[in-house]
């Protein structure tokens, strides 16, 4: 790259800022509408995922919950291992290649295919990983087959986001997805009880891979003259290890809780968990809903070497989350057994593990957003930090699992226990995370403003208000004054310009 001394020309330099600065703008202005396309889908995912914690809670139960629960926790897991990474490595290659993308991507389909081959052989030959106290019978043994399905979905939808189609994640795994699992879960519940959710699921995963390959070949065409090169695929492979571990960590970290409690409760316990673990997982939705666009942003503003722009677009994209999850877990943690009660009147002991969840949730923004830029500029060190992350959290669920048993209390508080294990965890990597990459950006790095706190509190003052009135109005009238206050104080006295084009509906 040319510096402005090197160009030849007086006005090169003024020229070049005004230039970085609008490219600035732009790179903004594509996170919010892309932001805005992924929380409109956000809303639809939240709309089609209410059913099913329904279906699941009232029809199938906990104890059936819990078993679905740790299942699909495991071969998830698998599937995110086997991804390789390419969820947000796929940008870096894409941008940096002169091949044409079309081939990058069967590269990575391929390699991560191959991944999730040995994956899928390794729990088809150790079933009991993943049903550790139930029988396994029937198709129980040929679960890890859906791994290709996620990963395969996953890499699509990886590949049409550098175009910056958000739309189409939208539609995959807000609309086809969830809605799928929805009415399947219905349907199978009256062909069996016990593996009705598993098979559910799997049809789900396979409209979701449907979904997501038709826009891919419309986007990117049919791979003509690609030949797999092993070696380059190799090379794929090992140079995304780091961020394949970066990614299984953050992943690891909400799923880490359930896996340590189901070594300590029984399957229905691990139920209930599941329900408010699914519940506070609704905010997660959020910060997941501007990495597709975040990734590419980053990718390309490091090629040019704008290191000071990655810094504004974190902190920026930081605050939009932060306040959005602020809201929502405050919406959903103050009504809080009003909300697990609608699942059923059994999950209404979840109550204190959703709160600590929904707080977990929010705390993690920061984290999340910062190693957005991590993985691309120091991604070993991210992993290392995010496996301290993990290591604390779960020394931490135990001790406090202990402390319960200590104490004499039940297994519903070593439920809130593991939770609280997770929040402390998240919010040591939250500060650690944008301490670490203001340094290596030499910029501030902070999604964090003061109105927030203002906004909770008249938040929180409305929701104490609104627990007196019947649990139904708490929920209808309740819900919607807790957001609605809190909204009106962030856009009256916390958004700016730049904050407002996340509403900004044309561009």
């Amino acid at each position: 790259m040319n510096s402005p001394e090197t160009s030849g020309t007086a006005d090169a330099a003024p020229i070049e800022g005004d230039a970085t600065a609008d490219k600035s703008k732009d790179d903004i202005a594509a996170l919010a509408k892309g932001g805005r396309t992924n929380i409109f889908g956000f809303l639809l995912r939240l709309a089609a995922r209410l059913p099913f914690l329904f279906i699941a809670g009232r029809i199938y139960g906990a104890e059936a919950l819990g078993r679905f629960a740790y299942a699909i926790l495991v071969v998830e897991f698998a599937a995110q291992l086997a991804t390789l990474g390419l969820k947000r490595g796929l940008a870096a290659q894409l941008s940096k290649t002169q091949r044409p993308h079309v081939h990058v991507v069967w590269d990575g389909l391929l390699v991560s295919f191959l991944a999730s081959g040995v994956a899928a052989a390794i729990l088809i030959a150790f079933p009991f990983i993943m049903f550790p106290n139930s029988e396994i019978n029937g198709l129980d043994r040929f679960l890890p087959l859906v791994i290709f399905t996620v990963v395969g979905a996953d890499i699509a939808l990886a590949a049409l986001a550098y175009r910056y189609d958000i739309a189409s994640t939208v539609r995959a795994r807000s609309v086809v997805e969830p809605w799928t699992i929805s009415i399947a879960a219905f349907l199978f519940s009256y062909y069996s009880l016990r593996d009705g959710l598993i098979l559910s699921y799997v049809v789900s995963m396979i409209a979701a891979l449907l979904a997501s390959l038709w826009p891919l070949f419309k986007s990117y065409g049919l791979p003509h003259g690609w030949r797999p090169e092993p070696m380059k695929i190799a090379k794929i492979a090992r140079r995304n290890m780091p961020l394949a571990a970066a990614d299984a960590a953050e992943w690891g970290s909400r799923r880490l809780d359930l896996a340590i409690l189901g070594l300590f409760a029984s399957p229905a316990i691990v139920g209930i968990y599941y329900i408010a673990q699914q519940v506070a997982s609704l905010p997660q939705k959020l910060k997941t809903s501007f990495d597709p666009i975040l990734g590419p942003v980053i990718t390309r503003n490091l090629e040019a070497g704008n290191l000071k722009a990655i810094a504004s677009q974190v902190s920026q994209v930081g605050y939009w989350i932060i306040a959005a999850q602020i809201g929502i877990a405050l919406a959903l943690a103050i009504p809080g057994e009003a909300v697990m009660g609608l699942v059923g009147p059994g999950f209404v002991g979840g109550t204190g593990a959703l709160a600590f969840l929904l707080a977990a949730e929010a705390v993690a923004a920061t984290a999340v957003v910062s190693e957005s830029a991590l993985v691309y500029i120091a991604r070993h060190r991210n992993l290392l930090i995010s496996l301290s992350m993990l290591l604390l959290q779960a020394a931490l669920s135990v001790a406090f699992i202990q402390i319960c048993v200590f104490l004499g209390w039940g297994p519903l508080f070593q439920a809130a226990a593991v939770a609280a294990a997770l929040m402390v965890a998240l919010a040591y990597a939250s500060v650690v995370k944008a301490i670490f990459l203001s340094k290596l950006l030499d910029a501030p790095v902070n999604g964090w403003r003061w109105t927030l706190l203002i906004a909770v509190a008249v938040a929180s003052a409305i929701g104490y208000l609104a627990t007196y009135l019947p649990e139904w109005m708490e929920l209808i009238v309740g819900i919607p004054m807790i957001l609605g206050s809190y909204a009106w104080v962030i856009w009256k006295w916390g958004f700016g310009p730049e904050d407002r084009k996340l509403f900004k509906m044309k561009g």
